[in-house]
């Protein structure tokens, strides 16, 4: 049966964090599969274990550390989830974004989400990083939709629009910033599928089709949860392999962890240039 999450539940595991902190984060940061190394950044971090946390998931995927880290990047106050909760891991859709909720009534105003993700674009390559301008839903088409169940009127509308779902000024810094450091920034959709099976050729041609030039398993109900509660939303895809159209590799959560060690340090020159812009 569904589970729901209320405003209660809520509210006591952002109680439980600020007991354990004395500054306000401002910026809420989601790290993907292998990008793990940017919350080793956070200067005069606290670290919370997920597992610290009433009722909170815990991350159950290798690469994923499974607890907050809060401090300061940039000279900014962040909250960085270093390890996310998936659909796939047997949570329900309300468990997944739960940290996003958590964030949001933390005082979060804006989230960074970054994950590691499957080039269905044919001019992209292992290493590239992927600026998210828009985002296709397949798991809420489905009927996963984070916000199914009963609405918080307290947080924010019962039909929120998505017609811009990435900030576009955040856009536009991150462009900046990447031309200014030299670095090739991709762009496009990204599709968001429950897992965790890697796709099938035949999924990723109907992924090109759709329009979509990355796919992961992730980021998509967080960016719906986000913009819920009004939050503004970056989002960076690392490209970790290539479309495999038709059927003659192997796809291995071992190589996206491998890609992220190049990956990680073009998306964290990204986003500090941000954070230094914001």
């Amino acid at each position: 049966m569904q589970k729901f999450i209320t405003l209660a539940q809520i509210d006591e595991i952002v109680n439980a964090i600020k007991k354990k902190i004395s500054i306000q984060p401002m910026i809420g940061m989601i790290l993907g599969s292998g990008l793990n190394g940017l919350a080793d950044s956070v200067q005069n971090p606290v670290f919370i274990s997920y597992s610290d946390l009433p009722n909170f998931p815990t991350s159950t995927v290798h690469g994923h550390v499974g607890r907050f880290v809060i401090g300061e990047l940039e000279g900014k106050p962040v909250i960085v989830m270093q390890g996310r909760i998936h659909y796939y891991e047997g949570y329900t859709m309300g468990e997944v974004t739960l940290p996003v909720r958590v964030m949001h009534r933390l005082g979060v105003h804006s989230m960074f989400v970054t994950n590691a993700a499957g080039g269905v674009n044919a001019d992209f390559v292992p290493g590239d990083v992927m600026l998210i301008t828009d985002q296709l839903n397949l798991m809420g088409m489905s009927g996963l939709n984070p916000l199914m169940g009963p609405n918080l009127d307290e947080i924010g509308p019962r039909f929120p629009d998505m017609s811009q779902p990435y900030d576009r000024d955040y856009c536009n810094l991150a462009r900046s910033v990447a031309r200014q450091a030299g670095l090739t920034l991709r762009e496009g959709v990204y599709a968001g599928l429950s897992g965790p099976s890697f796709e099938s050729p035949a999924d990723l041609r109907f992924l090109r089709l759709a329009g979509a030039d990355a796919v992961g398993m992730s980021t998509v109900p967080e960016v719906i949860i986000a913009r819920h509660g009004g939050m503004r939303v970056l989002g960076l895809s690392g490209v970790s392999n290539k479309a495999n159209l038709d059927g003659s590799t192997i796809t291995t959560h071992e190589e996206v962890i491998e890609a992220g060690k190049v990956i990680t340090p073009k998306v964290e020159a990204i986003v500090r240039g941000v954070l230094r812009g914001m």
